[in-house]
């Protein structure tokens, strides 16, 4: 800090600018009131736990193949990307007593259509599993299960938040 007419000023200098402005810390008009060394790090890049890119292309596979056993992790993946302002919901709609969301992903305008599954708390864990499981493995290939870790590993995925209330309604 230097005291400058009654006015502090930071100056953060590496060791051989701190030298080369200050040769034996001379007193004078510019005079420092303190220092100190530090070390600097970098943080590391903060990465997201679920790519963008694989949920939503792994939502796209769910969505394609059509299969009632990925209802649920249709609706989680739909809600996480919905969350991330990835998927916007378009319309709301009632199809044979069953809620149903349209949501469209904004910049290539692509529809998915995604039946409400009505999640109860005792079922979100297989759910959780299940997503997670996706998330790092994939969809399993025909006739081959995922690897035994896989539906174990318990991956923190935030599914208790996707649950909607009937009283959820598009504004």
């Amino acid at each position: 800090m230097l005291d400058e007419a009654h006015a502090y000023q930071r100056q953060d200098l590496c060791s051989a600018c701190w030298l080369a402005q200050h040769p034996e810390n001379a007193p004078g008009p510019r005079a420092f009131m303190s220092h100190w060394k530090g070390v600097h790090s970098v943080p590391p890049p903060v990465t997201d736990i679920i790519q963008k890119d694989t949920a939503e292309s792994l939502l796209r596979k769910l969505v394609a193949t059509r299969d009632v056993r990925w209802r649920e992790a249709s609706y989680i993946l739909a809600v996480m990307l919905e969350r991330k302002r990835i998927l916007k919901v378009k319309e709301q709609l009632r199809e044979e007593g069953q809620r149903v969301f349209v949501y469209e992903q904004p910049s290539t305008g692509d529809l998915f259509t995604i039946p409400d599954p009505q999640l109860r708390l005792e079922a979100l864990q297989q759910v959780q599993a299940d997503v997670a499981a996706l998330l790092e493995y994939g969809l399993p290939v025909a006739g081959q299960p995922w690897p035994p870790t896989a539906v174990a590993m318990g991956v923190a995925v935030v599914v208790a938040a996707a649950v909607r209330e009937p009283a959820d309604v598009l504004s």
